[in-house]
């Protein structure tokens, strides 16, 4: 509320853009909808300060104010956040997910844009959230970006905005493989001589580096823990290996490529029947006669859809439909198996402990089901830029609070997550009678259950 207010409050506006931004906020944690939706969730509820004829133009114009003075409002509650934030030692963790959108034309400086979506494994038209949380998963930030953005260009603008809103003295930035690069590294670094403060990081090595990591993986000895240090581009390579999972890859692996063998040995048994003239093979064989090209375009098709085209090549030099299998690709491959390559310019951080920290940036990833599966950020329907980032606002808001409740949920050893306590407190009630001239108001009586969630997040209860 302070947030809202000290950013979005002004008399000269027709509308109360902070109850609306709130009422919309508080739809997305309760009853996500579309804009339409929320008025109808409107007049459903009893919401102190909510405005009466609140129309979808409303709802819109709050948007438009919201986007006009996002930064401010952003500001405002990384200041009620700071006192939660180690000044010491912030853990920051940054990912970025899509978010499917609607709608096929253009507008000038359009977010819409086609990328692969990590939802649907497919392309989409989308655009890309990204979002900054602490060690603790609390949300720090969020940006906003062009669904065909490289992951890795918006690395630096918003380690530059937390630097700037949080007074951290060190961070230690924790990301996925996605986002790293041997330039952005430098760039990291860079940043690290602003101000006298110590920027870190915990990245994770892509695997189209693994190439590069061969002789040292081929060296390297691991402890009793499966955890062993070297160093790669001028920082600490940092590599966990896991026995059990490095099994189960080499033999799935291994099974895929039996398979296409076994499907390359039927292909190559059809051609020598045909080329023996075995007329009973031949009637047996179904549709059209066999070719050694089309043996060679189904197998190389088959081969790239398994995506193990580094390991059967096909011998397109010899006169026949043939292939091999490249035992020394294979062996790499296996070098890697099982592996966890982390790469680290934080010198006091154990190698267990950089493991560690880098295996807690799951739970942003439970963050981002959050806002897809409770809040319902997508599909999004709005095409303008402003409004787009205005309901990434909102529903980063509502990510903020739903994740304040956990962490008060938490803290109170309360076993219900904050799903099950919006439920739980959905059921309690206003009621409006009249008898005769008599007007009668209440709400519901809530239950030890209800009463003991309103404790746990320290809430008054309604009146």
């Amino acid at each position: 509320d302070r947030a809202l207010s000290r950013a979005l409050r002004s008399g000269k506006r027709e509308i109360d853009v902070e109850a609306l931004v709130r009422a919309m906020v508080f739809n997305r944690l309760c009853d996500p909808t579309s804009k339409l939706g929320c008025l109808r969730w409107l007049e459903t509820v009893a919401l102190p300060a909510a405005p009466e004829g609140v129309t979808h133009q409303h709802l819109l114009r709050a948007m438009d104010a919201l986007s006009d003075h996002a930064e401010r409002v952003e500001m405002e509650l990384a200041r009620q956040i700071r006192p939660l934030v180690d000044h010491d030692l912030a853990v920051v963790f940054y990912d970025l997910t899509t978010v499917r959108i609607h709608g096929e034309g253009a507008v000038e400086d359009d977010l819409r844009a086609y990328g692969m979506n990590k939802e649907l494994g497919g392309v989409a038209r989308q655009f890309v959230l990204g979002v900054v949380q602490t060690a603790e998963g609390l949300p720090l930030m969020h940006t906003v970006h062009p669904g065909n953005v490289a992951e890795t260009k918006t690395l630096q603008a918003m380690l530059s905005t937390v630097l700037q809103r949080f007074p951290v003295q060190r961070v230690i930035l924790v990301a996925d493989r996605g986002l790293l690069s041997l330039d952005n590294i430098g760039a990291l670094t860079a940043l690290a001589d602003q101000g006298g403060r110590r920027l870190e990081f915990i990245l994770a090595v892509p695997a189209r580096r693994y190439g590069e990591l061969v002789e040292t993986f081929r060296d390297i000895a691991f402890d009793a823990d499966g955890l062993a240090e070297a160093a790669f581009a001028g920082h600490r390579l940092i590599v966990a290996h896991d026995p059990l999972r490095a099994a189960e890859q080499g033999d799935r692996r291994r099974a895929r490529i039996a398979e296409l063998e076994a499907m390359a040995e039927t292909m190559v048994t059809k051609l020598d029947a045909q080329d023996a003239a075995r007329e009973a093979d031949v009637k047996a064989a179904r549709g059209r006669r066999a070719s050694d090209r089309g043996a060679y375009s189904r197998f190389t098709r088959a081969v790239a859809e398994a995506e193990l085209t580094r390991f059967l090549k096909a011998d397109f030099a010899a006169d026949r439909f043939s292939w091999s299998v490249d035992a020394d690709a294979l062996a790499e491959a296996e070098l890697f198996d099982g592996k966890l390559a982390l790469l680290t310019n934080a010198p006091d951080l154990t190698p267990a402990d950089a493991v560690a920290r880098y295996k807690a940036l799951a739970d942003i990833e439970r963050g981002f089901r959050v806002l897809k599966s409770d809040i319902e950020i997508a599909p999004v329907h709005h095409r303008l830029p402003d409004r787009i980032r205005a309901h990434a606002l909102i529903c980063f808001l509502a990510l903020v609070l739903y994740r304040v409740m956990r962490m008060r949920l938490k803290a109170k050893g309360h076993s219900a997550s904050p799903r099950t306590a919006l439920d739980m407190l959905a059921r309690i009630q206003r009621h409006h009678a009249r008898i005769a001239d008599r007007k009668l108001e209440g709400v519901t009586t809530p239950n030890p259950e209800q009463l003991e969630l309103f404790e746990t997040l320290n809430l008054p209860k309604p009146a």
